[in-house]
């Protein structure tokens, strides 16, 4: 009977999250009626971006408030202002403060569904991590500068990976989305990374083709693109970003098996919801939702990773630093 009631409150947890999505985007018209690409499937094109202050994870004196009202979102977002306000004032005369901190882009809103977490589900919104997994993060952290190994797939490069490169970032939340019959196409700001989705009846790819991103095929429900994504290599971390809090680092295994959606709420927003299920890794399925806010205006520009990257250099040479005894 416990159990049964678990199931319920969970499930009704994930509900009053998409019901308030559509009661609070843009407009909020719940019979709006989204528009068709030419060949008639729901159009997801444009531009879109996710940044947000609100957390990853659920703050534990909120386990039991999956929701803020108008005024408590509001007094979070004038106490975020005036920590910004006075990181700019206690500069002391002279400093310029980090060299880099001009590209930083985090937000400075709470999202619109006024979720308290970016996680919905399990109920209190917390990562259901095994204990295992969260000793392999500490233990790949406290060797990141003996290899490159051990430095995330973003660092290097790589991929902030499916679902990672979904969730927000300090910088670069935008995605272009096109569309061709037969194929949706998502161009991600950050590491400037194509992903190319077919739509329609094609089976997943053998299970001896594994790939850092996964294979994902994409379906549509109704006015829902669904995308099933499986036949990951295990390399990969499920966040690489500084938004994730304790679970940046979590290494995924081969296991992996994640279901994303993208529905248009209204005109301004999608919502979109990923569920993600590693049983290597966490003791159950858990589930993010985030609103994907529309900029016909931001200019996305080529995030040149590799040429760039002196990361992975200055981390290592560090590491042999610190090797030889020198601070």
């Amino acid at each position: 009977m416990r159990r049964f009631v678990l199931l319920v409150v969970a499930g009704s947890a994930v509900a009053a999250a998409g019901t308030l999505f559509a009661q609070t985007s843009h407009g909020g018209a719940r019979n709006w009626t989204p528009p068709k690409t030419t060949w008639g499937e729901p159009d997801l094109q444009g531009t879109w971006t996710n940044e947000t202050i609100t957390p990853f994870e659920r703050p534990k004196h909120l386990a039991d408030k999956p929701f803020l009202t108008k005024e408590e979102a509001a007094d979070i977002e004038r106490q975020a202002a005036r920590q910004r306000d006075n990181a700019d004032s206690a500069a002391r005369p002279g400093d310029v403060g980090s060299y880099n901190q001009f590209w930083f882009d985090s937000g400075t809103k709470v999202v619109s569904s006024r979720q308290t977490s970016l996680v919905v589900d399990p109920p209190d919104g917390r990562v259901p991590l095994r204990p295992e997994a969260e000793k392999i993060r500490d233990e790949v952290d406290a060797q990141n500068s003996d290899s490159f190994e051990f430095m995330s797939p973003w660092d290097r490069c790589i991929t902030r990976g499916v679902p990672g490169g979904f969730f927000p970032a300090g910088y670069n939340n935008a995605y272009q989305i096109l569309q061709t019959p037969g194929y949706v196409v998502i161009l991600y700001e950050m590491i400037h990374a194509a992903r190319v989705i077919p739509i329609g009846g094609r089976p997943h790819l053998p299970s001896t083709l594994r790939f850092w991103d996964g294979d994902s095929i994409g379906r549509w429900e109704g006015d829902t693109l669904v995308v099933d994504v499986t036949n990951y290599n295990g390399k990969g971390w499920i966040a690489t970003n500084a938004a994730a809090g304790r679970i940046k680092g979590i290494p995924q295994s081969d296991e992996l098996h994640v279901v994303e959606r993208f529905t248009r709420a209204d005109a301004q927003t999608i919502r979109y919801e990923v569920t993600i299920d590693d049983p290597k890794v966490y003791t159950r399925p858990w589930k993010v939702a985030i609103p994907l806010e529309r900029e016909d205006g931001y200019m996305i520009y080529e995030y040149a990773c590799h040429e760039g990257n002196r990361a992975v250099e200055g981390v290592l040479r560090a590491g042999r630093s610190k090797e030889r005894g020198q601070p």
